[in-house]
């Protein structure tokens, strides 16, 4: 059986006093196993981390932003076996983990700029012979914990950016899939970064709680569930670090009487059931206005999901593939059965699908549920699968009722032909993240990616020009240099 290890100073190590399970979520069974860090091993690698500092933090902008041209030259010659390893351990098909590696390569991209993204601000004469200015200093040794949904993109959103700014970094990738950030660490270090600046720790609670508590790491960065990106802010915070925790969403799409309706669906379809729904950006709730356009919609969404090819990640014919666990199947068809009891109508029933020469896999169909109401567990609970739940409302303030009251505020998007309705939606909507006739408003590179309430805890979202604020620290410098015989006395006020 493949174990596989950790990277720690630029070395592939093995901690196997225990082990995890890995699965091909496709045919169920365990494909390779990785080694669970332990408080030791995690220790050793933010050790390695904080050797490393001193150097790297002075290592010019200019040089560390040569590396990252060369890593990204790397990940884009490597991304059919990036695709393939993802496939394999998360259950994505090919095209949709293509897909990913191209937009975490954004990132690294953005990460390029580091050049010009820690210039300072000068200002001169601020007083007589005084000048001013800022500088972005980083912060030392900063943390990573990313989950299975994204083993590349989500990685890539923290590490290269945080490098880039000067700091030494401990990624603790999710179990489940480590392959893929294992591999990606790797290039890094093949195109040219110094050993300990980049390190990777295979791991499970014990691995996260050494990286919140250990006084040396500076900062961490958390993309998961909700109630693990609490824990994680608290204990971080409490911990006297920064903290950007990104937790769940229940991300809703209303539908307007006059949207382009074919567009609206034939989006959802792909919004709703891409990467099986393990998606934070994922559509999960389409909000009709008016019970003429909601029976429109199910009846064209039915239609459209017959065409749904479900099956392993290696077909790229298939438009899905399995959820990550078998307990996530159960977990997400519980959440199925539970909308049925309570009343609602399941007008696309994706509950034990047959997927041939795959009976043994992780799969759960594309599910459609009508006549949802917020008072079912379907409703105010992430779902992660995919399954698109249909909520009927009489206007468009309803429907914003139902979003701004949601504890979740990642993201949402309206279809409508209507530019007053769009504008009033953007400018009231209670989410960090919103789409006009787009259905994923997923920011590119260059902006920044977080949600509102209980979907982000902490100050700075991720990437972009929130996540070089995240992991540098503003110094101002005030500096006078007294003309030669001229001396001033002692002030007592305040200086003005």
């Amino acid at each position: 059986m493949v174990k596989i290890g950790h990277l720690i100073n630029g070395e592939l190590r093995e901690d196997a006093k225990r082990v995890h399970d890995i699965f091909n979520p496709a045919t169920g069974e365990v494909i390779r196993q990785t080694g669970l860090a332990s408080r030791e091993t995690v220790e050793e690698a933010i050790g390695a981390a904080a050797d490393a500092f001193p150097g790297w933090r002075a290592t010019t902008p200019l040089k560390r932003a040569r590396i990252m041209f060369r890593f990204r030259e790397l990940l884009a010659e490597n991304i059919d076996t990036l695709a393939a390893m993802a496939g394999e351990e998360h259950g994505k098909i090919l095209h949709d983990a293509r897909g990913e590696v191209l937009r975490g390569i954004e990132n690294v991209e953005y990460a390029c700029y580091a050049p010009e993204l820690l210039k300072g601000e000068h200002s001169r004469n601020v007083g007589t012979a005084i000048d001013s200015w800022s500088e972005f200093q980083p912060l030392g040794v900063v943390a990573g914990i990313t989950p299975f949904n994204f083993p590349a993109m989500v990685p890539l959103w923290m590490y290269p950016l945080a490098i880039a700014c000067g700091n030494c970094f401990v990624l603790k990738p999710s179990e489940r899939d480590p392959s893929v950030p294992l591999f990606i660490a790797q290039l890094l270090h093949q195109a040219g970064l110094p050993k300990g600046v980049m390190n990777v720790v295979n791991g499970d609670k014990e691995a996260v709680d050494t990286l919140l508590l250990d006084k040396r790491v500076q900062a961490v960065s958390f993309v998961g569930s909700t109630a693990i990106a609490e824990h994680v802010y608290q204990t971080a915070t409490g911990s006297g670090k920064r903290c950007q925790a990104l937790g769940g969403a229940k991300n809703h799409a209303i539908v307007m009487p006059d949207a382009d309706l074919e567009s609206a669906v034939s989006v959802l379809v792909g919004a709703a059931f891409g990467s099986s729904g393990e998606r934070c950006m994922a559509l999960a709730v389409a909000v009709v206005v008016g019970d003429e356009v909601g029976d429109r919609l199910v009846s064209r969404m039915k239609k459209r999901m017959e065409t749904l090819k479900v099956g392993a990640y290696d077909n790229d014919q298939n438009d899905f593939g399995p959820v990550i666990t078998r307990q996530h199947m159960e977990k997400v068809n519980g959440y199925i059965s539970s909308a049925q009891e309570h009343g609602a109508v399941i007008e696309v029933d994706g509950r034990n699908p047959h997927i041939a020469g795959y009976e043994n896999g992780f799969f759960v169909g594309g599910t459609l549920i009508d006549r949802v109401t917020s008072e079912m567990v379907c409703y105010k609970e992430e779902i992660f699968g995919p399954v698109l739940l249909v909520m009927r409302v009489e206007n468009m303030q309803q429907a914003l009722e139902l979003i701004n009251t949601h504890e979740y505020g990642n993201g949402s998007c309206i279809f409508t032909r209507d530019g007053e309705v769009a504008h009033y939606f953007s400018d009231h909507v209670k989410t960090g993240m919103v789409g006009i006739n787009v259905p994923l408003p997923v920011p590119v590179a260059f902006h920044s990616f977080g949600g509102w309430k209980r979907s982000l805890f902490g100050d700075l979202a991720a990437y972009g020009p929130d996540g070089v604020r995240f992991y540098t620290r503003r110094k101002t410098i005030t500096q006078r240099w007294p003309s030669a015989g001229v001396r001033e006395g002692a002030q007592f006020s305040f200086p003005s």
